[in-house]
């Protein structure tokens, strides 16, 4: 008997997301590493939507220790451990937490607007990626000019048409747009994975999380 090709199933995943949210990173990774456990089967196109966590944060940004006792009302003690945590979380996953003393929150409403133009582009989950590194890893200001340029760099994109989208801000209208939309269907805290407009996966859950939802997603498509 003749067997019949396994069509991959498409999959569209929307991931609401920031550049300076840990959990992001970790919950992006983890459904990297599902998808490596169902290989061949999703053919997969990521679309990634701006969120940020600290919408009025200023030019100059603040202390990330500051920043975490203000917002959350934890204990130095209690961020210490809450950064080995991720730390570790992101050693077992591939990716490098640099956390360091002087570490400062920055405004992300550059960067998205720098990550919408990459979709046009095709690269928007590289860009992503890489400012995800640039922030984390490398000890970098997300919200400068000239870092994102050079990071769009990095990644294989126009240096001298990033500077021109962020110089104009062609996009901050679309993002705003964007933005307020996901706020809308009540995402208000992130990560958030949304598959083929109808299935949410809330946080960075592990990988045997998404591996359930996808093989149920790849179930009800063939029923």
């Amino acid at each position: 008997m003749e067997e019949r090709a396994i069509t991959a199933l498409a999959l569209k995943v929307d991931i609401v997301s920031d550049v300076v949210c840990p959990w992001c990173v970790i919950g992006y990774k983890q459904f990297e590493k599902a998808l490596a456990a169902l290989p061949g089967r999703f053919d997969v196109s990521v679309h990634w939507r701006p969120f940020e966590l600290n919408p009025q944060m200023p030019a100059e940004g603040q202390d990330l220790r500051e920043h975490i006792a203000q917002k959350y009302g934890s204990t130095a003690e209690q961020s210490q451990q809450a950064r080995a945590l991720l730390s570790s979380i992101g050693d077992s996953l591939g990716f490098h937490f640099d956390y360091f003393d002087g570490m400062r929150v920055v405004n992300t409403f550059r960067a998205h607007q720098l990550i919408h133009w990459a979709a046009n582009q095709g690269k928007q989950t590289e860009l992503k990626l890489a400012l995800f590194s640039a922030f984390f890893s490398e000890r970098k200001d997300v919200s400068d000019d000239q870092v994102l340029v050079s990071v769009a760099g990095s990644v294989g994109l126009s240096e001298s048409e990033a500077e021109q989208v962020l110089s104009s801000e062609r996009y901050a209208d679309e993002v705003r747009e964007d933005q307020r939309w996901w706020l809308d269907r009540e995402i208000h805290a992130v990560p958030a994975f949304i598959f083929n407009d109808k299935y949410s996966v809330l946080g960075a859950q592990e990988a045997d999380t998404f591996v359930k939802v996808l093989t149920k997603l790849e179930a009800k498509a063939v029923a």
